[in-house]
């Protein structure tokens, strides 16, 4: 099977979801933009933030809270494909695949394809930013788009410690703050991405 198909991942930050206006407009724009070969991989957001407290209380060892919080990534998978008209939760490449050929939004909850093949250090380093881009590289995705929270300064700079290492060569990187999307995704629109 090739994953050729994935052109674009597209990366949906947990902080927009913390304003309902913002994280509404993200999901028009996306549902709006027919990327016929985009995959969603949300970020952690309140469900990630609540391990992150829990570890401040109880100290989880590294391993629990990283399994942890991809376990709040499949969450926010599941708010963001109930948003989408003709979202998807996949859970692996057979199952991206699948739901790209039947014209559906494939969005990932990523825990069980990241738990069997354990790609990344268990760390606080390491993000839904660093798992998007070790995403991008097993799809053959061309680009990685980050939407980060609207009004955020320099959104280029926030990405985690370990997202340098995690980014393959060969994939184009795009930070974009959830505001500015729209501009974004509009030039795709004409070209039937």
């Amino acid at each position: 099977m090739s994953l050729l198909t994935v052109e674009c991942v597209i990366k949906v930050g947990g902080g927009v979801l913390a304003r309902a206006d913002t994280f509404d407009a993200v999901m028009a724009e996306l549902s709006l933009a027919s990327r016929e070969a985009a995959l969603l991989v949300p970020g952690g957001g309140p469900f990630a933030d609540t391990v992150r407290d829990v570890d401040r209380q109880v100290g989880l060892s590294d391993n629990a809270a990283h399994w942890m919080a991809i376990l709040a990534m499949d969450q926010y998978a599941h708010v963001i494909a109930s948003r989408l008209p003709n979202g998807e939760i996949v859970h692996g490449p057979d199952e991206i695949e699948s739901a790209l050929e039947r014209r559906r939004t494939p969005v990932l909850a990523p825990y069980r394809w990241v738990r069997a093949v354990d790609p990344l250090p268990h760390s606080w380093d390491v993000t839904s930013d660093s798992i998007a881009a070790w995403i991008a590289g097993q799809v053959g995705a061309r680009q990685l788009i980050l939407v980060k929270p609207a009004g955020v300064d320099r959104p280029e700079r926030a990405v985690d410690a370990y997202f340098a290492c995690a980014l393959p060569r060969d994939v184009e990187l795009t930070i974009v703050a959830a505001d500015q999307l729209d501009a974004l995704l509009r030039p795709h629109r004409s070209a039937g991405l």
